[in-house]
């Protein structure tokens, strides 16, 4: 077997983290190497925010990322920015705007941010090994030995940038996590977030709503979103369902608020105004029709608002207000935009994304226990952590 010793680093995946980690160790004069099993970069990036990349969040921060230690984003995220990024795309001339929420996205099609990063690459003159899966890994002599096809490439640093198992058709595992385990760091329970939620048989009134979307406010515990919801053929999904399936546990319910800006005794104050008005009727002017025909049919109250107590008036506003779901799972990795979980923070430097007890060896991206929200979050940890790692090999 023939051997590549001339490097300085191996980046592991060639996505978000790991262009991000190459061309930054690159252009710092390292001699990289950029291996993916794909045989083209940025396969994620390319279908992401609806093919338009929302590639960053400008509300950034550690409190909107979950991970066992809470703290660990902080160094990274702080030391490169969502302007940091910006500025970047804005070098390129890349068009860009503004969503809700402070989530910014391309005006044309994602495959300007692989191209930029791509370029990023080229000018660290980083080498590539797509389409090429790894067979072996193994540490000797302060030296990782990497082995593709029948290649040896051997370096004093090794990055783990190969995600999680979320989105397998677009080839994601958890080989991360097995290397990681190999070299004696932990992985905390990886399960799929961002994911839309099925619903069992007891709610199957509220499957027969797909298609239908609203504005809610969605809290689980002391967590709380609001954003749109959408009813699907299976269960419940949109922005609101997809950011708090990152926090909800198995066998436990969430509370929907389906009319978040109702003021306190709406319903009292419309059967003073409207005695004479079906209370349907009511429901159907502030909610979709055919979901406010759903939730009447669980609600024991019906008719005109005049003939109903103001005690039944108060239970509906109740129920609309904290309507509990219990979902009987999700769709899992096939469907979750990301994986919570991951490599253990514990055992990894947040300066740096090192191992601490097994020098050379780097984690970043998805691969690690942190796990942004929805809207550019994600991309925005990639970014970070790949310029951290990037800057220290």
């Amino acid at each position: 077997m023939s051997a590549v010793t001339d490097l300085d680093a191996i980046v592991l995946g060639a996505g978000a983290a790991g262009m991000m980690c190459a061309a930054t160790a690159g252009q710092l004069g390292k001699r990289i190497l950029l291996v993916d099993h794909a045989d083209a970069p940025g396969k994620k990036i390319l279908i992401s925010g609806g093919g338009r990349c929302n590639f960053t969040n400008i509300h950034t921060a550690a409190d909107r990322y979950l991970s066992t230690n809470p703290h660990f984003a902080k160094s990274a995220l702080g030391r490169y920015t969502a302007q940091d990024f910006l500025a970047l795309v804005e070098d390129y001339g890349i068009a860009w705007h503004e969503k809700t929420l402070g989530q910014l996205f391309c005006d044309g099609p994602a495959r300007q941010v692989v191209d930029m990063l791509v370029e990023e690459c080229a000018k660290g003159s980083v080498q590539w090994a797509l389409g090429q899966p790894v067979s072996g890994i193994a540490h000797a002599d302060g030296r990782y030995r990497v082995t593709i096809g029948a290649v040896e490439h051997v370096a004093p640093a090794l990055i783990l940038a190969t995600g999680g198992p979320s989105i397998p058709k677009m080839g994601a595992t958890g080989f991360a996590y097995d290397v990681a385990r190999q070299f004696g760091l932990s992985v905390v329970q990886p399960r799929p977030a961002l994911v839309p939620f099925t619903l069992g048989d007891d709610e199957a009134l509220f499957r027969s709503l797909s298609g239908v979307a609203t504005e809610v406010e969605v809290r689980w515990q002391k967590t709380r979103f609001r954003e749109a919801a959408l009813f699907t053929h299976r269960g419940l999904s949109g922005p609101a369902m997809l950011q708090i399936s990152s926090y909800w546990q198995h066998r436990t319910s969430i509370g929907v608020d389906f009319l978040p800006d109702a003021q306190d005794d709406w319903l009292l104050a419309e059967k003073r105004a409207r005695p004479r008005v079906a209370l349907r009727r009511v429901l159907g002017q502030h909610l979709p029709e055919r979901l406010a025909e759903a939730l009447l049919g669980r609600l024991e109250a019906e008719g005109e608002l005049g003939n109903l107590s103001d005690k039944a008036l108060r239970g509906v506003q109740a129920r609309l207000a904290d309507w509990p779901f219990s979902p009987d799972g999700t769709e899992g990795f096939a469907k979750a935009e990301v994986t919570a979980g991951g490599i253990a923070t514990a055992g990894l430097s947040s300066r740096t994304m090192e191992a601490a007890k097994t020098p050379g060896l780097y984690a970043i991206g998805e691969a690690v226990d942190v796990t942004g929200w929805l809207g550019g979050y994600n991309f925005q940890w990639a970014w970070a952590s790949g310029r951290a790692a990037g800057q220290a090999v």
